[in-house]
């Protein structure tokens, strides 16, 4: 019997920690995502942004409403296994526009932190604004390449929205963004193949010089 309370501490320390971080390391499904306030339009489940750039996204989006579109971000740590990001999209604005319909249309905007993929799906009352092709290319190109160059997310995200914001306005579609390329760096300080061929070229000099001066110091010394 006093092997009981031991077991059942060492149960508690255990679980209660996997308890803890369980949120943020399960994997997503539609179940686990209830739909949000109509106020809340960031809904940063991986924790990807700071505080200062989650009240951006949140003014941002908000801008959206104007057009009586309301856009949400939804940001994941890992998905349900077999379960494609679109797909979970999909789902949440079937469940979301029936809890908390919209009058113009429904807009999301999703981020996978554990493959650093982005999706970007639209109500069908919004297709004839946001043709599929415009939001398959904002997640392929506008958002994968800072997401690419290096987890880029608050890029990512503001790039997209000024996008679609940009056609929901109104105006032509700016297309992604110029993929960043790295630019060489100018130094003058030598590499050091090159520190090597010129101390080289160096060396062939001295040879040279030595071998025609010795000479003709041997020949004028016994020569005398």
């Amino acid at each position: 019997m006093r092997l009981l309370p031991r077991v059942l501490a060492l149960f508690t320390a255990l679980v209660i920690p996997l308890l803890v971080l369980a949120p943020a390391t399960w994997a997503v499904g539609v179940g686990d995502l209830p739909a949000p306030p109509a106020s809340q339009h960031l809904i940063d489940t991986a924790g990807l942004f700071s505080r200062a750039t989650s009240a951006e996204l949140e003014r941002r989006l908000a801008e959206l409403e104007s057009g009586h579109v309301q856009a949400r971000l939804l940001t994941v740590s890992r998905l349900d296994y077999g379960l494609e990001l679109d797909s979970l999209g999909q789902q949440l604005l079937q469940a979301w526009s029936g809890a908390e319909p919209s009058s113009g249309g429904d807009l999301l905007v999703l981020i996978d932190a554990q493959t650093n993929t982005a999706a970007v799906v639209a109500s069908t009352e919004l297709l004839e604004q946001l043709p599929a092709s415009l939001l398959r290319d904002t997640a392929d190109s506008t958002m994968a390449v800072p997401l690419r160059l290096g987890t880029r997310y608050r890029q990512a995200s503001l790039d997209a929205i000024a996008r679609l914001n940009t056609v929901l306005q109104g105006g032509e579609d700016p297309g992604p963004p110029l993929e960043e390329t790295a630019a060489p760096v100018v130094s003058n300080i030598p590499t050091r193949e090159e520190t090597a061929a010129g101390k080289g070229f160096q060396w062939v000099i001295v040879l040279l010089v030595v071998g025609t001066i010795v000479p003709m110091l041997t020949w004028w010394v016994f020569s005398r």
